[in-house]
C-alpha cells in the first residue's frame, strides 16, 4: 500500500471482487492497472531524477533510503493493514465490532511505531549514519514515518469499504507528490540526505486528503470504550507475518545493501543498484496485481479445494511462460533501457541483468505458491519459509560476493528463488500437476 518497495516476499493491495479462471484473473489484473500505474510512472521518474541529478551514488542512497522506510512500515503495512482490509470489509462503518477492529488496528499501529522510534534512537548510527543526518533529521524522518503510516491506516479503510476510486486517486497523489518534492529539493541544491526526507514528509503530507476522503464516506468513527482483546489477537497473527518479512527480508536487504556499499563504494553499488530498482518497478506490478486479484480469491476458495486447486494451476499456466515472454523481452532491450531509465553510465550494468531476470522469474512463481500460505492463515510455516530463506540468502552471498564482486549479488539471487521455487514444486505439487 505504499510507493516503492524493494520487497522480496509477496504483499497486498486492494482486494477485488472475486470469480475464478483465466478470464476473472487477467480483468481483475486490467482493473488494478491505473493505480499501478501511476505507482510505476513516479518510482520510473524518482529513479531517474536520483541517477541523473542525485551525484554519485544518489540511486543507492535512494534505495537505501526506501529500505530504511520499509524497516519502520512492514509491521504497520504488511501486518495491522492487511488484517483491517480482510475484518472490516465485511462490516458495516459505525457498527460495535467496526470500531473495535478500528480501535484495535490503531493501537497495534501506535505499538509498532513506538518499536520503531526506540529502535531509530538506539541504532541511530548503524540505521542513517550513512546519510551524516542531524537530530533535527531524525526527528523530522520520525515524523514522515508517523505521518506515512497513519495514511497507509485510512487507506486500508478505504480499501475495506469497496472506494477504490478513492484509492486509485491517492495513489496518484502520493506518488506525484514524492516526485515533486524530490524535484524541488534537486532543483534548490539540496544535499541528497535531505532530499530524500523531503520525499519522505511529502508523501506524509497526503494524509490530508485520504482523511478528507474518510470523512466524506462516513468511516472516521469515535471510538468508545476499552480495546478489543480477541480483535488485537486476530490483527497479531497478521503481525507475525509481518515481523517474518522485517526480519528476514527488509532486514537482509537493508544489511546487504550496506555491506555492498562498504565493499564496492557507492558509485560501483549503483550500478547493481540499476538492477535491483528496474527489478523493483516490474516488481511493484506484479506485487499489486497478484495482492489485488489472486490473495482475495484463494481466501475465498480456502474452504473449496479442488477449485483452490484449479484456480492456482490455472494462473500458474498462465504466469510461467507470460512471465519468461516479458522478461526476455527487457533482457533485449537492455543497451536501450538502463541509459533510459536510468543515465548513460548505468549502461555498464547491462552484464548484471540475465542472474537478475532469472530470480525474479523464479521468485514470482514462489510468490504464487506462498499466497497459499497467506490464504490458509499457516503463520508458522509462512515464518520458517522466511527464516530460511534469509540464512540461504545469507550464505549465497557470503559465497559468491568475494569469489564474483558485484555479479555476486544477482547470481545469490537467482540461485536463492531458483532453490525456493523447487522447493514449493515439491511442497505445493497437487496444485500444479
Amino acid at each position: 500500500m505504499q510507493p516503492d518497495d524493494s520487497s522480496e516476499t509477496p504483499s497486498l493491495a486492494a482486494p477485488v471482487a472475486g470469480g475464478s479462471g483465466v478470464g476473472r484473473f487477467l480483468r481483475g489484473a486490467f482493473s488494478s492497472g491505473l493505480a499501478v500505474g501511476a505507482r510505476t510512472a513516479g518510482a520510473l521518474l524518482l529513479n531517474k531524477l536520483l541517477a541523473v541529478y542525485g551525484g554519485p551514488g544518489g540511486l543507492t542512497l535512494l534505495a537505501h533510503f526506501q529500505n530504511l522506510m520499509a524497516l519502520f512500515t512492514t509491521l504497520p503495512n504488511d501486518g495491522v493493514h492487511i488484517g483491517i482490509v480482510k475484518y472490516l470489509a465485511p462490516l458495516r462503518a459505525g457498527s460495535g465490532r467496526y470500531r473495535a477492529w478500528l480501535g484495535a488496528g490503531l493501537l497495534l499501529n501506535g505499538l509498532a511505531l513506538a518499536l520503531g522510534t526506540a529502535a531509530l534512537l538506539l541504532g541511530r548510527q548503524s540505521l542513517v549514519g550513512v546519510f551524516g543526518p542531524s537530530v533535527g533529521w531524525v526527528a523530522l524522518f520520525a515524523l514522515g514515518i508517523v505521518l506515512l503510516t497513519a495514511n497507509t491506516f485510512w487507506v486500508a479503510v478505504l480499501l475495506a469499504a469497496g472506494r477504490l476510486r478513492a484509492y486509485v486517486w491517492l495513489t496518484g497523489i502520493l506518488s506525484g507528490i514524492g516526485v515533486a518534492g524530490v524535484a524541488a529539493a534537486l532543483y534548490a541544491g539540496l544535499p541528497v540526505a535531505n532530499v530524500l526526507l523531503t520525499y519522505l514528509l511529502a508523501q506524509g503530507a497526503t494524509l490530508l486528503p485520504t482523511l478528507g476522503l474518510c470523512a466524506r464516506y462516513g468511516l472516521l468513527q469515535p471510538l468508545r470504550g476499552r480495546v478489543s482483546r480477541p480483535a488485537v489477537r486476530q490483527l497479531g497473527r497478521f503481525l507475525l507475518m509481518a515481523a517474518s518479512v522485517l526480519l528476514f527480508s527488509k532486514a537482509v536487504d537493508f544489511v546487504m545493501r550496506d555491506v555492498l556499499i562498504r565493499y564496492f563504494s557507492l558509485g560501483q553499488t549503483g550500478l547493481w543498484q540499476a538492477v535491483a530498482k528496474l527489478s523493483d518497478n516490474y516488481t511493484m506490478v506484479f506485487s499489486a496485481v497478484m495482492g489485488s486479484v489472486y490473495y482475495p480469491r484463494l481466501a475465498a476458495l480456502v474452504g473449496q479445494p479442488k477449485a483452490l486447486r484449479g484456480y492456482v494451476r490455472t494462473v500458474l499456466l498462465v504466469l510461467a511462460p507470460g512471465l519468461a515472454l516479458g522478461l526476455a523481452v527487457l533482457f533485449g532491450l537492455r543497451d536501450w533501457l538502463l541509459p533510459l531509465l536510468f543515465a548513460p553510465q548505468f549502461a555498464a550494468a547491462r552484464g548484471l541483468l540475465a542472474p537478475q531476470f532469472l530470480g525474479d522469474w523464479a521468485k514470482f512463481l514462489t510468490w504464487t505458491f506462498l499466497f497459499l500460505l497467506m490464504a490458509k492463515a499457516q503463520v508458522g510455516r509462512y515464518v520458517a519459509v522466511q527464516a530460511g530463506s534469509a540464512a540461504l540468502y545469507a550464505v549465497l552471498l557470503a559465497v559468491l560476493l568475494p569469489r564474483y564482486g558485484l555479479l555476486g549479488a544477482p547470481l545469490a539471487h537467482a540461485a536463492r528463488f531458483g532453490i525456493l521455487l523447487l522447493g514449493c514444486l515439491v511442497y505445493f505439487r497437487p496444485y500444479w500437476r
